[in-house]
Formats: C-alpha cells, structure tokens, sequence
C-alpha cells in the first residue's frame, strides 16, 4: 500500500523479506531494525544498535566471508548519508551475494525527524552508481519490491543498491534482541560456526 509520499515500510520490508531461506539480514539503526523485527525476529537477523553508517560495510564483510549466501542489508537514507563511501568500497569488491536495501522517507527518524539531504535533492542510486555499483534503481511500487525480494534472496554477478520510497508514517518500535554478544554468537550458529 502506497500514500501521497511513499509506500508503506513495514509492508515493503515484510515482503522483502517473506521469502526468507539462507539469507543474512544486517540493520541499519533505528527504524530498519525496528521494521526487520516486526517482519519476524529470526537467527540469521543481525540488528546494529549504534553505529550509524556502518551497515553496508559490516554486510560487504559478511557477504565476502559468505559468498555462497545471500546478504541483505536494510537501512535508511539517514543512516546511509553518513556511510556514503560505504557504496565505494563495495563497488571495489562487487560481490553478487550483496544487496543493500535504503529505506528512504526523507527524515533522520532517531532524531526528530529532521529533513536528510535527499529531500532536498541527493538522488542515492545515482550516488551508487557513480561509485561503481551498475545495478543501482529507486523502487517506487510493491511489484518492484516483490522483484526486489527476488534478487535479494538470490547470488547474482554483482550487488544491488535499491532505495526504496516509503512514506513518513511512524510505527510502533518492536526491540528485538540488544546484546551485541548474543546477536553475534547466534548470527555465527546459524551459519553453522561456532559460536566463538
């Protein structure tokens, strides 16, 4: 379901995320990891409390240590702002099991909704592909999620940047788990490594 300024996020992360197999799912802070939560808390899930702009460059490391899984990372347009050269550094690596879902509303949720600068302007696919990821769009209607969610849960020839236009509607926060050491260990079980 989309309004006047977006699609609504918990639908479009609940759909990304229902073909759910091997997948990795890393989280921006704030209200991508309250949306994956909501999804359905899940030991593949690992949740990122307060490191902004780090949540692509921890999944471009998982993806590199796991080529053969999928890795999908979820986070919003403020978060991503701070982690920008993050597209950068992926782009050398160009791993196929990378997709970096943005959830872009325009606003630093964590804040108080202060305007980011994509509201004025800062197109982040574009920003993507001028670093060298090619398979960069903005995704603007449920049936490209449901393509999104595809390719997200698949290992291609190269990653994919999809910014998401959702609407500035708030939700409740589902907290998941916050023990930095338990996410770790149970993130490492379910990849079949020890938990050490």
């Amino acid at each position: 379901m989309a309004d006047e300024n977006g699609l609504d996020r918990r639908e479009v992360v609940a759909r990304l995320l229902a073909p759910r197999d091997r997948a990795l799912v890393i989280t921006g802070l704030g209200s991508a990891t309250y949306d994956v939560a909501a999804a359905g808390d899940h030991d593949r899930n690992f949740y990122l409390w307060g490191a902004m702009g780090g949540a692509a460059v921890m999944g471009l490391g998982l993806a590199l240590a796991q080529p053969d899984v999928p890795v999908i990372v979820v986070t919003g347009d403020g978060e991503m702002l701070m982690g920008l050269s993050s597209f950068a550094t992926i782009a050398q690596q160009l791993p196929g099991n990378l997709t970096v879902v943005v959830l872009d509303n325009g606003l630093y949720g964590e804040t108080g909704r202060q305007k980011t600068h994509v509201a004025s302007g800062t197109d982040l696919a574009s920003v993507a592909k001028a670093c060298g990821i090619a398979d960069a769009m903005t995704v603007r209607t449920m049936a490209d999620v449901d393509r999104l969610a595809a390719r997200a849960h698949s290992i291609a020839d190269s990653p994919h940047v999809a910014v998401v236009k959702i609407s500035t509607q708030e939700y409740q926060r589902v907290i998941p788990v916050r023990d930095g050491a338990y996410a770790r260990a149970r993130t490492r079980l379910a990849l079949g490594l020890t938990a050490d």
